[in-house]
């Protein structure tokens, strides 16, 4: 009787750990800002939290050229989604700044990775333009691919030490160019800082 009972008992105390997991899970999330929604076309809106745990057509994967996915937002997605993913980008790689290629999303809630460098190498210092340049070659990919919901982080502030103010007007721009091509754009970083100057300059293109 007391074995059955401390198994009954591990089980409640294995249900409340799931639960608090998941709960603990669950608020790393912000809930979403629509900061701008077109009358007839796009909407773009703005979350915190983990980019690899969004439902849309695809994410963007802010790479280096050599197609290596190491730590920052490719490392994330790379853990989360399977090494399939590198592997297949490295088969595609070099991809020049500039361009951009989509592979396999592994196991993540999504059809696509894009992989967009911001950067020849790892760890490399980048100036804005390369963030405009990543940010409209992974859209074209997008659009070539006829996907119509698109996530992306901040490009190139981390390593490539872009400030959060001057990639998100890069971003903000391009956007801008790209309204009537997509449902739906969701800016996602786990960043606060990053989050709110998203918004700001969002705000600003409206």
């Amino acid at each position: 009787m007391r074995r059955k009972k401390q198994s009954k008992n591990g089980k409640k105390r294995r249900k409340k750990r799931k639960k608090h997991d998941v709960v603990k899970k669950l608020a790393c999330y912000k809930p979403t800002l629509t900061v701008w929604r077109h009358d007839h076309f796009m909407s773009v809106e703005v979350t915190r939290g983990d980019i690899t745990q969004i439902r849309c057509d695809a994410i963007v994967n802010p790479a280096n050229s050599l197609g290596y996915m190491g730590g920052g937002v490719a490392g994330a997605i790379k853990r989360t989604g399977g090494s399939v993913i590198e592997k297949e980008v490295l088969e595609k790689a070099p991809i020049a700044v500039g361009d951009a290629v989509a592979t396999t999303a592994g196991s993540l809630p999504c059809q696509y990775v894009i992989h967009a460098p911001t950067m020849e190498r790892p760890a490399m210092k980048i100036n804005v333009e390369n963030v405009r340049k990543a940010t409209e070659a992974a859209l074209q990919v997008a659009e070539r691919l006829g996907l119509k919901c698109v996530a992306i982080p901040g490009m190139g502030t981390g390593v490539g030490g872009v400030s959060p103010d001057d990639a998100a007007d890069a971003m903000a721009d391009v956007i801008k160019s790209f309204e009537e091509r997509f449902e739906k754009i969701i800016f996602v970083d786990r960043n606060e800082e990053m989050i709110e100057a998203f918004k700001r300059y969002l705000s600003k293109k409206q």
